[in-house]
């Protein structure tokens, strides 16, 4: 993974994806031969996973990771359950990212290793060449077995692969984990906005309702006023006469 990273500005998208379906296919069938990883229950669990799986490499939202975390830490958890993700989601990454480190001593120290097996069976070739048949068919069976050693260290480099493959797939999870936090915070400060506008369009019809209801009155006590001083006038004319 690695070395496909190194070299994927000098490829074509196909290329690129094709080595990686590939390097992806051939570390299965290594994990499935293998026979202890084989046995994990979250491996079965994943061969058996029948749905799209959103794996992908590192995007721009990815890359300015940095800066989605101090814009979310200014901004207060809504939903318990998108916290739990997010904290879950980066103890797993921290964890997975300090394996990576150890492996990679590791690796660093298997490959010095390899380099002498390596190194120890050309010697021991170079040398059985100059001997008598009965010491050269010993060193020849000696290199044979510096050979196989090799071979095994080399094997156990892919294991230091399956760190970064589960970091990208935190990656992308954890992009998925904001996004949704962001539209969670989005969708609470629009109801936020929506309370206080129907609060102000509250408060503007109880302004207009009562406006109208005092012109109205207003308007009623002086239709009342005037019937009165008609009526007072109409009993004083019957009166006078």
């Amino acid at each position: 993974m690695q070395k496909l990273g190194e070299g994927e500005g000098s490829m074509t998208k196909e290329e690129f994806y094709l080595a990686v379906f590939k390097k992806t296919v051939s570390s299965h069938e290594w994990l499935s031969s293998h026979p202890v990883l084989s046995k994990v229950h979250n491996f079965h669990v994943f061969l058996e996973y029948d749905q799209n799986l959103s794996v992908r490499w590192k995007n721009t939202t990815e890359m300015f990771g940095g800066f989605f975390k101090i814009l979310f830490t200014r901004v207060k958890e809504v939903d318990d359950f998108f916290e739990q993700e997010n904290n879950f989601l980066i103890n797993c990454y921290n964890r997975i990212k300090d394996s990576c480190v150890k492996s990679d001593k590791m690796t660093r120290s298997h490959k010095n290793v390899a380099d002498v097996y390596i190194h120890t069976a050309a010697c021991l070739h170079s040398l059985a060449l100059e001997e008598p048949a009965v010491i050269k068919k010993y060193l020849l069976k000696v290199a044979e077995l510096f050979e196989k050693l090799r071979k095994v260290e080399d094997k156990d480099l892919k294991l230091t692969e399956f760190p970064r493959f589960y970091m990208l797939n935190i990656e992308a999870a954890k992009d998925l984990s904001y996004r949704c936090t962001k539209i969670l915070i989005d969708y609470e400060n629009s109801n936020k906005a929506l309370d206080k506008l129907a609060e102000a369009h509250q408060q503007e019809c109880l302004a207009a309702f009562r406006k109208n209801l005092i012109e109205m009155s207003e308007m009623e006590i002086k239709h009342a006023r005037n019937s009165v001083s008609l009526l007072q006038s109409c009993i004083d004319l019957f009166k006078n006469n």
